[in-house]
């Protein structure tokens, strides 16, 4: 998955590990591209990639307007984000409590 969003050249990609503290998932991506385009093209480019990979159930919201990309896997939940969305949101923070929970990607 993060070959898919490096391949995209998707930026500032940290991944958390939510197991044991979420029933959501147990992993979340959070990655951002440069542009409304940029965000849905990672967006597109990587649930291309989950497809091929046998994960062709993934949910999908917010791809059309490309300001904020859910993908959810089951597993995994991936954000993509334009930069200052995700800095609005600041979504590690939120999830990254627990000291050593979060990992930088790039």
């Amino acid at each position: 998955m993060t070959a898919s969003l490096d391949d995209s050249k998707a930026e500032d990609v940290v991944a958390i590990n939510l197991a044991g503290r979420s029933a959501l998932a147990d992993h979340m991506v959070i990655a951002s591209g440069r542009s409304h385009r940029h965000v849905s093209a990672v967006a597109d480019h990587l649930l291309r990639d989950l497809k091929e990979g046998g994960f062709g159930q993934a949910k999908v919201e917010g791809i059309e307007n490309g300001d904020w990309v859910l993908i959810d896997t089951g597993d995994i939940i991936v954000h993509i984000f334009r930069p200052e969305v995700r800095s609005f949101y600041n979504i590690e923070k939120m999830w990254s409590v627990a000291e050593g929970s979060e990992s930088k990607l790039h």
